[in-house]
């Protein structure tokens, strides 16, 4: 059984905590999603030595906080050197 089963299974009884569960794992999600968008627009894993020197790369991130029904998760949005990556809708 994996975490994610575990916390499951121990929440299931508690409205509340299954919420808390869901909003961790959505924002865990989002967040997976927009790094591997920014890898695919930018052709080359993180720290990868083919990366180096091609005119664009990454250059940290900014947050933004959304609701969802489960509650506000805080989204961390990839950016690269040149500010030409845009996440897609």
């Amino acid at each position: 059984m994996n975490d994610f089963t575990k916390d499951f299974a121990q929440a299931l009884f508690n409205p509340d905590k299954i919420n808390d569960l869901l909003r961790k794992e959505l924002q865990q999600a989002v967040n997976n999603l927009l790094e591997a968008e920014l890898t695919a627009f930018l052709g080359y894993d993180p720290y990868a030595r083919n990366g180096w020197n091609t005119g664009n790369s990454r250059n940290g991130a900014y947050f933004r906080k959304l609701e969802t029904q489960f509650g506000p998760i805080e989204v961390q949005v990839p950016r690269d050197r040149n500010g030409q990556f845009h996440q897609h809708k």
